[in-house]
């Protein structure tokens, strides 16, 4: 299968969402609310959900979606300015939508996992969105619980002609490419395949809760790094191991959360894209990230993404320093 509408649909809705994004950004800076787990979310997390379920229902209304917000939120008195403020950017990108209509887009990301389901993150990386730092708009396809088609935006992204913004895509089977936020011809993308730990590069999350420091500092003293690790908000770490800017990232959880279990919108679209680069994406204990079981990845632990050609290294030492 060549996924041929699956990528048009993709490429559209996520370069919409993230214009949206752009406005909010440039128009309030961002400003945020808490949700009940007192992580924060924008009038652009769920105006983004909106369009990217609105274009889902339209092109494939048949398949679940899971995205990461709900409109709950939106029903407490208090946020009645939020709520309109979420409408009025959403009408601005589809001028026919109805208040109405924009609640129940958001909420059509409330699906569950099936055999054939798309999963979307509006805004992976809100604190860096609201710092203005790095985010990306996350959309995958899986299937059979394999991810087949991945597409990330990420306005913030810096080019190699002295821009920002790409989109990084890749579809099972047949590679990975780029291309400027604001359109271009897509090209092709592949890992660096460098193997001398005094060379290479890990990339972190700026915030330090994702994953456990320490554990990361005696990986890297085992393997020999020399190099600091780069730090970089969201899902555009992927991005960036895909297209040689960085080797591996890992995501080890702290002590306190021994057990916590990943969101798969955190990580689904990044997968595909970094394997179709020619690197290598698995859990902590060298499993492929199993998408079939929910909205977590409850079959696995952690996660570990590499340029491949050092991932049974990274492994190992991981193995002797990850209690």
């Amino acid at each position: 299968m060549n996924y041929q509408a699956e990528k048009e649909l993709a490429l559209k809705i996520v370069t919409e969402a993230a214009k949206l994004c752009q406005r909010v950004q440039q128009t309030d800076g961002g400003k945020a609310v808490k949700k009940a787990d007192t992580s924060p979310v924008t009038v652009a997390d769920f105006g983004a959900q909106a369009i990217l379920c609105q274009g889902l229902i339209e092109g494939f209304p048949h398949d679940p979606v899971i995205g990461e917000e709900d409109a709950t939120l939106l029903q407490q008195p208090e946020l009645a300015g939020v709520r309109q403020q979420i409408i009025e950017q959403v009408q601005e990108s589809i001028p026919t939508a109805t208040p109405d209509n924009v609640i129940d887009w958001i909420n059509w990301g409330n699906g569950e996992v099936a055999q054939r389901y798309w999963t979307l993150d509006p805004i992976d990386g809100t604190r860096g969105f609201i710092r203005g730092n790095q985010y990306a708009v996350a959309l995958a396809l899986v299937e059979g619980g394999e991810v087949k088609l991945g597409v990330l935006a990420c306005p913030a992204f810096p080019r190699e002609d002295g821009g920002k913004g790409l989109i990084f895509l890749a579809i099972r089977g047949q590679g990975a490419t780029e291309m400027p936020l604001e359109g271009g011809n897509p090209l092709p993308i592949r890992v660096d395949p460098s193997f001398n730990f005094e060379q290479l590069y890990r990339i972190e999350s700026i915030e330090s809760s994702h994953s456990d420091r320490g554990v990361q500092s005696a990986v890297d003293r085992h393997l020999g790094l020399t190099y600091g690790a780069k730090q970089m908000d969201s899902l555009a770490k992927y991005g960036a191991i895909a297209k040689g800017e960085a080797h591996f990232y890992t995501r080890v959880p702290l002590p306190q959360f021994k057990g916590k279990k990943e969101n798969i919108w955190d990580h689904a679209p990044g997968v595909v894209i970094v394997e179709e680069a020619g690197g290598k994406v698995t859990d902590l204990e060298g499993k492929p990230l199993d998408f079939s079981v929910g909205t977590k990845l409850s079959n696995n632990h952690g996660v570990l993404a590499t340029n491949g050609v050092i991932h049974s290294q990274v492994l190992a030492a991981l193995s002797k320093n990850w209690v």
